[in-house]
């Protein structure tokens, strides 16, 4: 007896595209788990270290805006990764420009802030 092959779901005719996209979203999940990482360990060093009442509250600001701009990472790519099952489903897709320039933009933000911390102590 010759076994029914199930019928392709409208998810398998682009395997490929939603293996990316899958990819995709998984990169921005482990960027946004680096960004707190990063956040916490930049604050225990710091309280380890000698300093004042100012860089303390410095360096707590930098490391609440790290995890802040890690939710907002994990939220919108989130969002973005449902979208473009969909639209590569319905062959509509479009690339979210604007969604990679905001994120883009906290990362560089949040670097960019690391950065100068770490600077300000040589």
């Amino acid at each position: 007896m010759k076994e029914e092959r199930p019928k392709p779901t409208e998810d398998s005719k682009y395997i490929q595209q939603h293996l990316a996209n899958e990819r995709t979203f998984l990169a921005w999940i482990r960027t946004s788990i680096a960004i707190i990482g990063i956040a916490f360990l930049m604050i225990n060093l710091h309280e380890k270290s000698t300093s004042n009442a100012l860089s303390t509250a410095i360096v707590q600001l930098i490391g609440a805006l790290a995890v802040v701009i890690s939710i907002c990472t994990i939220v919108f790519s989130t969002i973005s990764y449902v979208m473009k099952t969909k639209q590569i489903n319905e062959q509509t897709f479009r690339p979210s420009r604007p969604l990679i320039w905001f994120l883009a933009s906290l990362l560089l933000l949040i670097t960019g802030l690391f950065g100068y911390y770490f600077f300000t102590l040589l």
